[in-house]
């Protein structure tokens, strides 16, 4: 029975993962790692700090300085953050209310820090909307381990099987899953791969679309 949904941020409910991929090819670009492409930014979505830095260093060098370019990126993406703002993905408010009309559960399960987090979503106005705020951060492992995924869930007091993740990315995706919970994509820079459909338990277009999942698993 579906007792809690967990949300992904940055490109599942705001819409700030294109600002990270722009800033992740040139924060590399300036530190002259120019053959780091899209791609590779791709990759890097949700991606745990240690893995990302040993994926990096193999791909691109033992010279290539993992931490001092993902500081450069964090400084992009605040600049481009203080010029543009934050965005909310369409049909959060819509799902925000289905989910309490059901008497659901709800938790934020992100990489990005949880000050930064906090700031965000109180920015935003949605804060409140949402029982706990979980960041990678304050587990051993990020994704795509379970860890954040499993934590979200022992402070919600419910089972993985009982939890909904809602993700973007493939890390996000694969953590989530590993956890145990049933898995919804809302594509954002990329869509299903067949390395992810095993992993998923739908895939839909908005979060107000997340309507026809949620009633699924509450029906079961």
């Amino acid at each position: 029975m579906l007792k809690a949904v967990i949300f992904d941020m940055d490109g599942t409910i705001t819409d700030t993962e294109k600002y990270y991929f722009d800033a992740w090819q040139q924060a590399f670009h300036e530190f002259g790692v120019t053959q780091f492409g899209p791609e590779d930014a791709l990759s890097l979505r949700s991606f745990d700090a240690r893995l990302a830095a040993e994926h990096i260093r193999k791909k691109f060098g033992e010279h290539v300085d993992y931490y001092e370019i993902r500081e450069r990126r964090r400084e992009l993406v605040e600049e481009r953050i203080a010029r543009e703002g934050i965005g909310l993905k369409p049909g959060l408010s819509q799902i925000i209310d289905f989910i309490r009309e059901k008497k659901l559960k709800s938790a934020i399960a992100t990489a990005t820090a949880l000050d930064i987090t906090i700031q965000r979503l109180r920015a935003l106005g949605i804060y409140e909307c949402f029982d706990e705020i979980i960041s990678a951060k304050t587990v051993e492992w990020g994704k795509p381990h379970p860890d954040v995924y499993l934590y979200a869930c022992e402070k919600l007091g419910e089972r993985p099987q009982d939890c909904m993740a809602v993700e973007d990315s493939p890390n996000g995706v694969f953590s989530a899953h590993e956890a145990g919970c049933r898995v919804v994509l809302i594509p954002d820079l990329t869509g299903v791969t067949a390395q992810l459909e095993p992993c998923l338990f739908g895939v839909v277009d908005t979060l107000a679309d997340l309507r026809e999942p949620i009633e699924k698993c509450l029906q079961a």
